[in-house]
């Protein structure tokens, strides 16, 4: 219980620096970054998931790790961060122009995850996992047992 309150602090802490650090931006531009950045981290493993059969665990986490992870040091390297307009480094022209980095880091994601997956092992639960969730989806089979409570 102590490391969830001090967890919430240290994370509330972060959330009010950075929101002082951002007020003067626009807030749209803002929330379309963030759209970008919960893109780059999902939309990969949701396309993935419903549409491959062989996607595994492997491919999950790496279509993730790298999709945010380029997200975000792209967004750190362009003018939302750095240059005139920018939250911080006023005289240091962007290293990239892209304002909002989704263009290059959804494709990422699907890279990232594509790759894992083909480099590793097959899971043969995860195979039948996927054909349990595309008969239950198209069809309904299955969606009609629940656990009952005994009293």
């Amino acid at each position: 219980m102590l490391v969830a309150k001090v967890a919430s602090l240290v994370v509330g802490a972060i959330a009010i620096v950075l929101a002082l650090a951002a007020k003067s931006l626009n807030i749209a531009f803002l929330v379309g970054l963030a759209f970008a950045m919960a893109a780059s981290a999902n939309l990969p493993v949701i396309l993935y998931s419903l549409h491959w059969r062989r996607f595994n665990t492997a491919g999950a986490v790496s279509a993730v790790v790298v999709g945010l992870t380029t997200a975000v040091g792209l967004a750190a390297m362009g003018p939302s961060v750095i240059g005139p307009q920018g939250i911080m480094l006023h005289g240091v022209k962007p290293l990239i122009s892209l304002s909002n980095p989704g263009i290059i880091s959804v494709p990422a994601g699907f890279l990232a995850g594509w790759l894992a997956t083909v480099l590793t092992a097959r899971e043969a639960r995860s195979e039948a996992r996927f054909d349990q969730l595309r008969l239950r989806a198209l069809t309904g089979y299955g969606a009609e047992r629940s656990v009952e409570l005994t009293a």
